[in-house]
């Protein structure tokens, strides 16, 4: 997994397997010495490597663990537009890798490319950690930033920077590694990238946990708010530390010139086919048995023969990126949906972020299960369970995993409140008075004690809303005369037959990203300021209320202030626990001594359905990426020639960014009123894949790269004994011949 910490394999797999074979001897070794400090057998150079990759992976996962809600609750994106920045951040970072291979093996070298990308890496993470310093364009100190453009500006330049980084030296630092081993170091080798692995694992699991953390805290100078600042400065802090602890090995490298990059030979060589073929498509010249054939005229037999290979993995390579679709939505869609759950699990509360770290946990569990158990298990059974089909029960079970995505949508949908459509009004009526009222609605009649509310809003048709009245006993019946807005909630605030204020809500949807919604009501005769939390409700009027103000889940505390309060009147109060998803409304009223007490009435109740139903669907994604992703990988490098392993691991990372196009396809153009319809939708496609993938790979047919560039090699050593012996060629001469 190079770009999010569910796809950790990928990069352990292909790497460890692309440098068992030595390649030393290919390359010059600039500089004339060579180190050979060693600790338990290792060179001492890749301690330095394995500590950089740590707090690489810290800073990237970290980073990326806080994304979709920087997106949402900072800036302001809706989820289909965070969702799309998202994947684009995502594929870019898939593309990338292209351009760091041809940068390394082409011009500056594995360790100068690392060196260069790695700074622009570290400004990135800096960049885009400034970008969410809310103070920085809030010159009126109201808790907004004053200049949005301008923290979406250094947002993008950030995720640019780090994308041209992160992809750049991620092929580099695991080949960076595997050349610091000598001939005959080829345990050490494959020990040191199961090591390297583990620093993987490491760096994504424990960041995926703390930034989350670190985002709920309240930091700011002039307003108090959640702390991205710190939940993005900690890994850009990491990321300079990487940098520094890789620079500080410099003079125990093995650093080798560029040779160039087998990749251009090869897009080459395909393209002089093409035209080739397209110069001659005249009937006159005869067929030739493979399109490939074309590029004889000007490239060798072997070159062709290997590329023949690789295209025809990358033929099944096609239907792919519809996997990586749904698999990279767990730090999108998935991370939204959580927000819409409850975090409490027993005594923990998770964070909605905080939920991605199932997979990275799973996949540590499940692949030696898989190895060690599953696989060994059906071939005992006699299945021949082949590569390609472990990668066709992959692709099936992620559309599971969506299934069950679904069927956690549908159960978050059945608790979610109704809101007014079209030309409907909602109306909730909350006596603060200390008589008992009546409110008679059109087909309606409501009697409400003192100090109470109606249990739910009630719904009209705006057009037969004709008439409203509020009477107590004793006293007239008052007509309600203010027009309510269609499509809006509204509260009726009334204490006195003839007193009432009309209120608009303005929450036609449950508070966002699992917040909750805070107002306030005054009933004294001043005016109350409030500071909850570090949030100031300013200037409250005699019965009327503040508008909602937004807070992370937990107790809070709150500090009422006003003229009318008595000097030894306490003043200070605390809420109850605030779950995830829920709106209230605080009635600050008066006792008989003068000082302020509070009484909590509920407008949208929390969350309830528990981000634990999300596990199932998490293992399943977990026990699809075993068996497709690294699968996949490994039959990727036993069809692959041993020059062209860099080509096909270009080829996978493009299917991983074209899956994230689709995803940016989907939630741009795709406009479902049910976020459980999309799950639905993405499932069946990947099913219809799976369906077409598992027809391609019945009919391919499984090849042994390294027999036969064996027998390229042996060609080549016979014409090679024949150009130096010619009279080998000669049959037996007789005597009259001689």
């Amino acid at each position: 997994m190079w770009l999010s910490y569910h796809m950790l394999h990928r990069e352990k797999i292909f790497m460890a397997k692309e440098h068992i074979k030595p390649s030393i001897a290919k390359e010059a070794c600039v500089g004339g010495k060579e180190f050979k400090k060693s600790c338990f057998g290792y060179p001492l150079s890749i301690f330095f490597i394995v500590v950089n990759e740590f707090c690489e992976r810290f800073s990237y996962y970290g980073m990326r663990a806080i994304l979709i809600l920087y997106f949402t609750n900072f800036i302001g994106w809706d989820d289909n537009l965070s969702t799309a920045i998202y994947h684009t951040f995502v594929a870019l970072c898939y593309l990338t890798p292209i351009l760091g291979a041809l940068i390394a093996d082409s011009w500056l070298g594995k360790f100068k490319t690392i060196v260069s990308l790695s700074i622009v890496y570290t400004i990135g993470q800096v960049v885009i950690s400034i970008s969410s310093i809310n103070d920085l364009t809030d010159h009126n100190h109201d808790g907004t930033p004053d200049s949005v453009p301008t923290h979406v500006a250094l947002c993008v330049i950030g995720l640019a920077l780090i994308a041209l980084g992160t992809g750049g030296i991620k092929p580099c630092v695991s080949a960076f590694g595997g050349d610091q081993f000598e001939q005959g170091q080829e345990k050490q080798r494959n020990r040191f990238f199961s090591i390297f692995y583990l620093a993987i694992n490491a760096g994504s699991l424990i960041s995926t946990i703390i930034t989350p953390m670190l985002r709920v805290q309240q930091c700011g100078i002039h307003s108090i708010q959640a702390c991205y600042p710190l939940a993005f400065g900690v890994p850009a802090a990491l990321m300079a530390v990487s940098l520094i602890v890789f620079v500080i090995g410099s003079g125990m490298y093995k650093k080798f010139q560029p040779q160039g990059n087998i990749m251009a030979k090869v897009v080459k060589c395909i393209g002089f086919a093409i035209k080739n073929r397209f110069r001659h498509r005249s009937k006159t010249f005869p067929k030739r048995e493979h399109w490939l054939d074309w590029a004889k005229e000007k490239y060798d037999e072997r070159l062709i023969c290997q590329i023949k290979m690789v295209t025809r993995v990358m033929f099944l390579y096609i239907p792919l990126p519809m996997f990586w679709a749904l698999f990279d939505q767990q730090g999108s869609r998935w991370t939204l949906q959580a927000t819409t759950m409850s975090g409490k699990i027993g005594a923990i509360e998770i964070e909605p972020d905080q939920m991605q770290t199932v997979n990275a946990i799973l996949i540590v569990i499940m692949v030696p299960i898989f190895d060690a158990v599953l696989y060994p298990l059906i071939a005992k059974c006699g299945f021949n369970f082949t590569s390609l089909r472990r990668m066709t029960v992959g692709m099936f079970l992620a559309s599971m995993a969506f299934v069950a995505a679904t069927i956690v949508q549908v159960e978050i949908d059945k608790t979610l409140p109704v809101f007014p459509k079209g030309n409907e009004v909602q109306i909730k009526v909350l006596n603060v008075g200390n008589d008992s009222m009546t409110v008679f609605f059109p087909g309606n009649t409501v009697t409400l004690d003192p100090m109470s509310q109606t249990d739910e809003f009630m719904t009209f048709d705006i057009d037969k809303l004709t008439s409203i009245n509020i009477s107590s006993a004793g006293s007239p019946v008052t007509a309600i005369t203010e027009d309510f807005k269609q499509g809006q909630r509204h509260t009726l605030l009334v204490w006195d037959p003839s007193y009432y204020r009309v209120i608009n809500d303005g929450l036609n949807k449950k508070p966002d990203k699992g917040q909750n919604g805070i107002r306030f009501v005054n009933t004294f005769n001043e005016v109350i300021n409030v500071t909850m939390s570090g949030t100031v409700y300013e200037d409250i009027t005699s019965y009327n209320a503040s508008e909602y103000q937004f807070f992370s889940s937990g107790v809070k505390s709150f500090t009422i202030n006003s003229a009318e309060i008595p000097a030894e009147c306490t003043r200070d109060f605390t809420s109850f626990y605030l779950g995830f998803g829920s709106a209230y409304t605080f009635v600050i009223k008066s006792k008989d001594d003068g000082c302020p007490e509070v009484k909590e009435f509920e407008d949208i109740s929390p969350n309830t359905v528990n981000m634990a139903l999300q596990i199932p669907q998490y293992f399943l994604i977990t026990c699809a990426e075993v068996a497709f992703s690294v699968t996949g990988l490994e039959f990727s490098y036993s069809q692959a020639p041993s020059n062209m392993k860099s080509v096909l691991q270009a080829g996978w990372l493009l299917t991983v960014a074209v899956g994230n196009i689709i995803v940016l396809i989907v939630a741009g153009a795709g406009q479902f009123s049910k976020q459980w319809a999309e799950y639905v939708l993405f499932a069946a496609l990947l099913l219809v894949v799976c369906v077409i993938f598992a027809i391609m790979a019945r009919f391919y047919t499984y090849v042994n790269p390294a027999e036969i560039e064996a027998q390229f090699d042996e060609d080549e050593k016979k014409k090679s004994s024949e150009k130096s012996n010619p009279y080998t060629t000669l049959g037996p001469m007789s005597q009259t011949q001689m």
